[in-house]
């Protein structure tokens, strides 16, 4: 029997390759997993590659920061398989890597919306339809935390979904459904390489070999590392873990 048994989750930015990491390993401890991502053909994949394990899944393209499409997905779940249990806000938009002044504008904007605006719609749909005593988990980052330059929209976005989560983390107590940040440092993915390819751009130097050698562990964490906490947060195992901050960071912040 999974710790995950019977329950009910959604993972948004189900297709990259955290959220297919933790959609694999909720739906091995016996989950039901929704996954949710704007881009339909890595979605397709994503939903071929757990179909080979399970039948226990199911997929919605959406773009996070549409009300209708958040409604969209969370009643698509509902009407697959009932009420929510577990809201993995996983969705994320790097932005670019230049200095405040020349920052552009419509990035910023694009940014947020995905970053901050799609985690407060999923909250707003998704709560309505969630099983008391469930668990929303929302991945930030070391950057939510910390700060590095020329990356002021990406940073700014992960700040703001630690106070979303702490508001959020009060509001529904009285309902036992816990709200949490999962805060990893980098990992050995597509989206990670391309941050690394333009810090690589705007400094000369190696983006990747720079990051490393300000981790403590000096590696890049697997997408499966931070999906077993993930799965810790998603499970009964962290009942009385709410408002807080999760680091998988190597070290990074320490």
């Amino acid at each position: 029997m999974g710790v995950l048994d019977g329950k009910v989750c959604v993972i948004t930015g189900g297709a990259g390759s955290l959220g297919l990491a933790s959609g694999s390993l909720f739906v091995s401890e016996g989950a039901r997993v929704m996954l949710v991502d704007s881009n339909e053909e890595s979605l397709a994949r994503a939903v071929d590659f757990l179909k080979a394990h399970t039948n226990l899944v199911d997929s919605t393209k959406a773009d996070v920061s549409s009300p209708q499409e958040t409604r969209n997905y969370i009643n698509r779940t509902v009407a697959r398989w009932g009420r929510i249990d577990v809201l993995f806000s996983n969705a994320g938009h790097s932005g670019t890597t230049r200095p405040v002044t020349d920052f552009p504008e419509d990035i910023f904007d694009a940014v947020m919306a995905v970053n901050v605006r799609g985690s407060f719609l999923a909250c707003k749909y998704g709560l309505p339809q969630m099983n008391d005593g469930g668990s929303i988990i929302i991945t930030s980052s070391i950057m939510g935390v910390t700060s590095s330059p020329n990356s002021c929209a990406y940073v700014t976005s992960k700040h703001a979904l630690i106070g979303l989560m702490r508001t959020v983390a009060r509001e529904v107590a009285v309902r036992r459904i816990r709200v949490n940040i999962l805060a990893p440092g980098p990992i050995d993915n597509t989206f990670q390489a391309e941050i690394e390819r333009r810090i690589s751009a705007l400094t000369g130097q190696d983006g990747t070999a720079m990051i490393n050698a300000r981790i403590p562990l000096g590696r890049h964490a697997k997408p499966a590392e931070i999906a077993r906490l993930a799965l810790f947060l998603a499970s009964d195992q962290s009942s009385f873990s709410t408002g807080s901050i999760f680091l998988a960071d190597g070290g990074m912040n320490a």
